[in-house]
């Protein structure tokens, strides 16, 4: 069918024409697909190019990362085989350390044994001197004996013309010689092992004592200090030209002592009772205001009745304590009166109250009697209140009054005339109080001394220890405690200052007083010197 019939309207040179352009486009899409199929081609060559390339690279990186993983295995397995030989040489080292220690051992055994030999040998050519010296020693006695032998049958000789009284009389009082060195030596020995024993139990005991039985100590003085409020009030007391002064120190018996300390005004005695009455008289005076020669009598008269009352409820109140029972009212009072009097600034009623336990304790403890004891130890001090009053000293004061109001026992009388040595101990109470008596006076805080006191006694020590005149240097140390002597070495030798020590320590007791013991130590040393030039 031609193609005019399907498109109508169009000519031939118009049908030309779009034929044309159909082959025109044919071409150019032909030739646009051959161009496509190359590029289409050439996008494949290079994919393929790059895949080579991709597989190429992992290829290599697999090839490299097994390299390293044979690598690392390699290197794993050195190391290993590395520590089995270290450890193998350890083993090795370990095993010659102890082959060098046997070694070690040995050696030092093989020493040991050749120092043994050689000790067995010194101690064999010692035995061999010895047994010489024992064989020319027994040498010797054979001598003697042969010579006793014949003065034995000489000696028989002579007694065979002795009758058989006087035979017997001559051995007896050989026997009788022979036995009084025996029996002194065991004397000595069983006294020697019997003051060991006793020291150590001694030590015990006080020690013991000591633990159980502890007290506080307040130190009191000779001084009371009233505290004035003013002048005006201290020129009161005073009064005119001192008038008012002089009535309460003629009332009280106590010197007033007004310096230029303001506010204080000192009582002065040795007697602690005035002293206290004229410490509470002056109170009352200051606070009352009215201060004139009567009011002064009205008020001490008042205080003093008081201090009666005061005396007897502290009597009362320490035989409580120290529950005593059956002492007659006298006694009481003394002991009331302790309350006020100091010993080296200890308050000596408290010092018998513990006294008295101390004592009570070690009777126990030597299962003796501790009621007995105690009673001994609270009055031992009795004599001190009223030593002021009566000559002699407090130990046999004390003894008379206590006798004298109805204490009957030996055993406490004698505690209290001997707890100083003052007479013969005549019961084990006796030292029991005094070793209780110690106790209390030396322990620390118990007991004060002036500063003036403390020096001379220091010095007193001393001057004693350089009497002497092997003695170069002498020095009180501890508080009095003790005194350190040193000794010529030319002049004395070891034993002469044991003797030296033992001479000290006797003239320190009977020429000073002192609470406790004292130490002396006595040292002797010898110096040699040279010089290196």
């Amino acid at each position: 069918m031609p193609i005019t019939t399907f498109m109508p309207g169009l000519g031939l040179v118009d049908l030309t024409y779009f034929i044309l352009i159909i082959v025109a486009a044919l071409l150019v899409g032909g030739f646009v697909g051959v161009l496509l199929l190359r590029m289409s081609a050439g996008g494949t060559i290079r994919a393929a190019r790059r895949e080579a390339q991709n597989i190429r690279t992992s290829a290599e990186s697999a090839a490299e990362a097994a390299f390293q993983k044979s690598e690392l295995e390699a290197e794993r397995s050195l190391k290993a085989r590395r520590t089995e030989l270290e450890q193998e040489l350890d083993a090795i080292r370990q095993e010659l350390k102890k082959d060098q220690g046997r070694l070690k051992n040995r050696e030092d055994n093989l020493d040991t044994k050749l120092e043994r030999v050689a000790q067995r040998e010194s101690n064999l050519d010692k035995r061999d001197g010895q047994l010489k010296s024992r064989e020319e020693e027994l040498q010797g006695r054979a001598n003697e004996l042969e010579q006793r032998l014949e003065d034995v049958m000489a000696r028989l000789a002579e007694v065979a013309s002795l009758s058989i009284e006087d035979a017997r009389a001559e051995l007896m009082a050989q026997v009788e010689e022979r036995s009084e060195h025996e029996a002194a030596g065991i004397r000595r020995t069983i006294l020697e092992r019997a003051e060991e024993d006793a020291r150590g139990q001694s030590r015990e005991i006080t020690l013991m004592a000591i633990q159980r039985y502890a007290a506080e100590h307040v130190a009191d003085g000779t001084v009371r200090s009233v505290k004035i409020p003013s002048d005006d009030i201290k020129g009161r007391i005073i009064g005119r030209e001192g008038r008012n002064i002089r009535a309460l120190e003629r009332a009280t018996g106590v010197d007033i002592l007004v310096d230029d300390t303001p506010g204080v005004i000192a009582v002065s005695c040795f007697d602690p009772i005035r002293r206290a009455i004229a410490g509470e008289s002056l109170q009352k005076l200051v606070a009352d205001g009215r201060v004139h020669p009567s009011r002064i009598e009205e008020i001490v008269a008042g205080v003093r009745k008081d201090m009666q009352e005061r005396i007897r409820k502290e009597g009362n109140e320490a035989i409580l304590e120290a529950n005593l029972r059956g002492l007659h009212p006298k006694i009481v009072e003394a002991m009331g009166k302790l309350h006020f009097r100091t010993s080296f600034g200890q308050n000596v009623l408290r010092h018998s109250i513990e006294v008295a336990f101390l004592s009570q304790v070690i009777a126990d403890q030597l299962e003796l009697d501790g009621e007995l004891a105690r009673r001994c130890g609270f009055l031992h001090d009795i004599g001190k209140a009223m030593d002021h009053e009566m000559e002699g000293g407090h130990p046999a004061i004390g003894m008379e009054f206590s006798s004298r109001y109805g204490e009957k026992s030996e055993e406490v009388l004698n505690a209290i005339g001997g707890h100083h040595g003052d007479i013969p101990s005549s019961s084990p109470y006796t030292p029991i109080v005094m070793a209780a008596d110690a106790i209390s006076s030396s322990r620390p805080g118990a007991r004060r001394e002036s500063m003036e006191m403390y020096v001379k006694r220091l010095r007193d020590l001393e001057g004693i220890a350089t009497d002497i005149d092997e003695v170069a240097e002498a020095y009180a140390i501890q508080a009095g405690r003790e005194v350190r002597v040193i000794v010529d070495s030319d002049r004395a030798d070891d034993d002469t200052a044991f003797t030296i020590a033992e001479k000290i320590a006797r003239r320190v007791e009977e020429e000073m007083t002192f609470p406790g013991e004292i130490k002396v130590t006595v040292l002797r040393e010898t110096r040699a010197e040279a010089t290196a030039r």
